[in-house]
């Protein structure tokens, strides 16, 4: 693989990553707003207190959905800023790291990926196993699931 197409890929790999987090993003938007409208719409009755506890309950769902609006919003902004034009010899944000059995793209925590028929995780910079990673170079080694990794490749 050149490096164009290595900084491709990771590019490729940024707007999906992009992408997934906007959908999310949406998608806790929508939540927000029926939860919302739930609460707003809970009709008064002769039981007052089912009338409260319905108003509480709206409440407590929207503020959770806002919270992980606001996360998504946050980890949107952080991956917009990983610069995936530089091909990185150590392991760090914006790297892709390609083991024997897996590969890393540190930029967003959204988990494992497939991405061109490849399965890629997705770490958070702030995740325990990227901080393992970082400032690891090709054929060192680290433990994944129990397991001796070596690294074969950074870009």
């Amino acid at each position: 693989m050149t490096g164009q197409e290595m900084i491709a890929f990771k590019t490729k790999l940024k707007k999906a990553g992009e992408l997934l987090i906007t959908e999310r993003i949406a998608i806790a938007k929508s939540a927000v707003d029926n939860a919302q409208e739930a609460a707003n719409s809970e009709d008064k009755s002769s039981a007052g207190d089912k009338y409260e506890t319905g108003r509480a309950m709206g409440h407590l769902e929207k503020d959770m959905y806002a919270r992980q609006l606001a996360e998504n919003i946050r980890e949107l902004d952080k991956l917009q800023k990983v610069n995936t034009d530089i091909i990185y010899t150590t392991a760090q944000t914006g790297a892709l790291i390609r083991c024997n059995a897996h590969s890393f793209f540190i930029a967003a925590g959204l988990g494992k990926q497939v991405i061109d028929d490849q399965t890629i995780f997705f770490l958070s910079p702030d995740a325990p196993l990227a901080k393992v990673l970082f400032q690891k170079k090709v054929k060192d080694s680290f433990l994944f699931n129990k397991t001796d990794t070596v690294i074969l490749e950074i870009y």
